[in-house]
């Protein structure tokens, strides 16, 4: 068994209603606390009194909860990742993102200067199921709080809050706080003057907190060349283009750039 996989006992994730949603496995009492979720300690000659540590586990599951997954997602893993691809002996480029994805995780460091991680490629090659597998893991093996969100759900959470009344900077601070935050679907939307304004707020205040950004988008890196030859066509549009050159400046300084391709995993016939 791969020695990562020790952290996975005890818990399990469904999907229940909108949202994947852990739970807590059967367990024995604890031993150590009896249940209580306090220890007692004894340190310099004066008893202490702390957190079990039978209590980390639902302090994760607590934390996975809140990162609010959609459900369509509970079943992705770094284990139910496809890395191989029909008639492909060799490596695989779903093979490349899934390791380089691996080594992010492996460097991160609760509470380090982290860099963040952006997979970008075509549509139906994997960018949102290895983004919640690392979501998994960074909250189970390594206790670290995430938020996720689509960015169109953001724009309209914000747009939402600021139609309560709530203050602009207030409306942006579940999104700021978390260590790392998972945006997917980076540069989707209407693109708008106040969409671009929205994300450069928030880019600009978790690049001064240090925060982590993992995310994922459809759209390159590049302008691309026409596909069909002789047929003039405009060149697909640039996250670049979508973000805006403050935005993408400063996510080419704090993030590592992941070119996820290989097949379509939405067509029936490339699984396998």
């Amino acid at each position: 068994m791969d020695p990562r996989a020790d952290w996975e006992q005890g818990w399990t994730v469904r999907q229940e209603g909108a949202w994947a949603v852990a739970r807590m496995l059967p367990r024995p009492p604890c031993a150590a606390c009896g249940d209580t979720g306090r220890r007692a300690v004894e340190l310099d000659g004066a008893v202490r009194f702390g957190r079990c540590r039978c209590q980390m586990l639902p302090d994760r599951v607590a934390l996975f909860n809140a990162a609010a997954i959609p459900a369509r997602h509970a079943p992705c893993t770094m284990d139910s990742f496809v890395t191989t691809e029909r008639g492909t002996a060799g490596p695989t480029p779903a093979a490349a993102a899934w390791s380089a994805v691996r080594a992010w995780l492996d460097d991160y460091r609760p509470g380090g200067d982290n860099r963040g991680l952006v997979l970008y490629g075509e549509p139906g090659r994997g960018k949102t199921h290895l983004a919640v597998a690392a979501c998994r893991e960074l909250v189970f093996r390594l206790g670290v709080a995430v938020r996720f969100v689509e960015f169109s759900h953001l724009v309209a959470d914000i747009r939402d809050a600021i139609g309560r009344g709530d203050p602009d900077r207030t409306t942006l601070t579940p999104y700021v706080t978390p260590p790392v935050l998972v945006i997917d679907e980076l540069g989707k939307g209407r693109n708008t003057d106040w969409e671009s304004s929205v994300l450069d707020e928030l880019v600009s205040r978790r690049y001064n907190a240090r925060g982590a950004l993992l995310g994922t988008t459809n759209f390159p890196l590049r302008a691309t060349a026409a596909r069909r030859p002789g047929i003039a066509e405009p060149p697909a549009a640039t996250l670049p283009e979508r973000l805006g050159d403050r935005v993408f400046s400063r996510l080419r300084e704090t993030v590592t750039w992941v070119h996820t391709a290989g097949e379509d995993h939405r067509v029936p016939s490339s699984r396998h």
